[in-house]
């Protein structure tokens, strides 16, 4: 059973999957497509992609990852269940909270998200649940668009955030690298990717320790 703000969640999602590829298709094909190429298409492995939506990353996994994703909502679901078929990809696609994951501890290798943790109602819970079920020696990795620390860019984040949070269930404004850090999770890199330093990449570790000694290409 899904509380209040995840259900709201999965509604709105539901609701644009018909759309959703069709409002990103300018900035997917400049920007987004060549991050996450680069982000997943050498991973191998056991691999549990978070929030897969419409399966925009599909296309971009070798035959060496052996891939489940998980989503909130059954109509983005089918979309990527479309694609898988159109892909002839052997993908697990399931209808499942990332906040309350249905695997067992230590279950993967590497598990990856985009722009996933904007929308999730509890960042930290989920992140926590991710947490679990990578394997000690895996790795987490994350494309997302983050908080800027450009005061400016910031102030814009926070105006548009009600429109985008009440319209699509995206935050623009959330610290997300807070929130990893919070949960435990160690990030080994933090990279700028686009935008100054709204577009970002993680690189993380399951283990828990203190935020030493990171990498920050921003």
């Amino acid at each position: 059973m899904y509380d209040k703000e995840t259900l709201k969640t999965k509604k709105r999602y539901d609701r644009f999957a018909g759309f959703y590829d069709g409002m990103e298709v300018l900035v997917e094909k400049r920007l987004f497509k060549r991050l996450r190429k680069s982000t997943i298409s050498k991973l191998a492995g056991n691999i549990l992609e978070i929030g897969v939506g419409t399966g925009k990353n599909l296309p971009y996994y070798n035959s060496k990852a052996k891939v489940t994703g998980i989503d909130l909502s059954p109509k983005m679901l089918e979309r990527a269940r479309e694609k898988s078929r159109k892909l002839n990809l052997k993908i697990k696609l399931l209808e499942m909270d990332a906040q309350k994951l249905k695997f067992k501890d230590n279950t993967f290798d590497y598990v990856v998200g985009s722009f996933v943790l904007c929308s999730i109602p509890g960042p930290v819970k989920a992140l926590k649940e991710i947490k679990r079920v990578v394997k000690p020696k895996g790795k987490i990795i994350f494309i997302e668009h983050v908080l800027s620390k450009h005061k400016l860019i910031a102030l814009l984040e926070h105006l548009h955030n009600p429109i985008t949070s009440r319209l699509f269930g995206f935050n623009m404004n959330r610290d997300t690298r807070k929130n990893i850090l919070s949960s435990g999770i160690h990030i080994e890199t933090d990279e700028q990717l686009a935008f100054f330093d709204v577009f970002r990449r993680f690189i993380c570790k399951p283990e828990s320790m203190h935020d030493k000694g990171v990498k920050d290409n921003g």
